[in-house]
């Protein structure tokens, strides 16, 4: 393997459209490209295949069909969530936690502006949410408590069933953010005592651009939309349907339902072999829970090597600092420094993301230039 050849590590900003996915999308720009709200013939065979694609959809996390919203993405549903949420109800109290995707700590802050309370509660310093804690925080006046279910950043896996059972005790309901979780592993919704999910595609080998909200029948939720036009989505989410996207995301979702098994077995495999030799080096550490995680994420502090430095020393070896919405700045991550880490550590961490196209070759290849350039660096 030489030094021009494209290694991809960074599956959790975004992975490579499954080959089945795209073929399955294809036709549905070319020939099966009639509006599925249409009533003539071309429309109602569009239609029955966007119905078949969210019954494919609602499979994986063990939903009904018309529990699920499409969306452009996971950032949108959680905006249509947490505001259109916020608009119908009373309450006005919401509890989140400092390790969230800014997707949710941006719309907290504006739903701030609108008059709500929102406590933003700490995590202990594997990332882990402390649950007795949220006993104490969660009253009757809680409209809303919302946490990811594996950290984009670290892989931190929570007990959403144990959180959703202090919300419900308090009559608060529970959003989850499953973005870096969804076809990685199995998701019951209901069993979960989840009441609304979202999720986006493009994390887990589908188009971008396509993600939907879960909203539960159970639940009794009421929300207001937020884009309003032609009333599609039962007035929830108006605007002509994104077809391509939606047969793209409904077969990311049933390969996933096939191939979850063997892809936990093959990329844990990868994960632990490669997170074992990185931490030979001296002074390295992983950050976040080595014990509740997601199998395909590591996140290792290298002390006294900037990440930047190092990811454009890798060249074509493709790693990330943290979130792909944040690495525009040089700021540490919000996530790490949650876990109590120094600015210094923080600016000195890599996330390595692997997917279901990484290969052993590439991991080997991986050990040899880090270890190569972090001895570099710190020579």
């Amino acid at each position: 393997m030489t030094n021009e050849y494209k290694i991809y590590l960074d599956n959790n900003a975004t992975t490579k459209i499954d080959h089945n996915v795209l073929k399955t999308m294809l036709p549905y720009f070319t020939e099966f490209y009639a509006n599925g709200n249409s009533s003539h013939l071309d429309g109602l065979v569009v239609k029955d295949s966007v119905e078949n694609a969210i019954f494919q959809i609602a499979d994986l996390i063990g939903a009904q069909e018309n529990e699920i919203i499409v969306t452009s993405g996971a950032t949108e549903a959680l905006n249509l969530a947490i505001k259109g949420l916020a608009a119908a109800s009373s309450k006005k109290k919401i509890i989140t936690f400092t390790t969230e995707h800014k997707a949710v700590l941006d719309t907290c802050k504006y739903i701030e502006n609108q008059g709500f309370e929102v406590d933003y509660s700490g995590v202990k310093s594997d990332g882990t949410i402390n649950v007795e804690n949220l006993k104490d925080s969660v009253t009757e006046e809680t409209l809303l408590v919302i946490v990811m279910m594996s950290n984009n950043e670290t892989g931190t896996v929570h007990d959403i069933k144990a959180i959703s059972e202090v919300a419900h005790a308090n009559g608060a309901l529970l959003l989850c953010d499953t973005t870096q979780a969804i076809g990685k592993i199995a998701i019951n919704a209901e069993d979960l005592g989840i009441d609304m999910l979202t999720l986006s595609a493009h994390k887990f080998y589908g188009p971008k651009g396509i993600g939907a909200l879960y909203v539960s029948n159970k639940s009794r939720i009421k929300l207001s939309g937020q884009i309003h036009g032609g009333g599609q989505q039962r007035n929830l989410r108006s605007g002509t349907l994104n077809v391509p996207g939606i047969i793209g995301l409904g077969k990311a979702c049933e390969i996933a339902k096939s191939e979850m098994q063997n892809d936990e077995t093959r990329i844990g495999k990868l994960r632990d072999y490669l997170e074992t030799e990185l931490l030979k080096i001296d002074g390295t550490f992983v950050n976040g829970s080595v014990k509740n995680r997601i199998y395909n994420t590591t996140n290792i502090c290298f002390p006294g090597v900037w990440s930047e430095q190092l990811i454009i020393a890798l060249g074509n070896i493709s790693v990330s600092s943290g979130s792909a919405c944040s690495s525009v700045t040089s700021k540490p991550s919000h996530v790490l420094k949650a876990l109590g880490l120094s600015d210094e550590d923080a600016l000195s961490s890599i996330r390595f993301s692997l997917g279901r196209f990484t290969t052993l070759e590439e991991i080997d290849f991986t050990i040899k230039k880090v270890t190569e350039l972090v001895h570099h660096l710190t020579a």
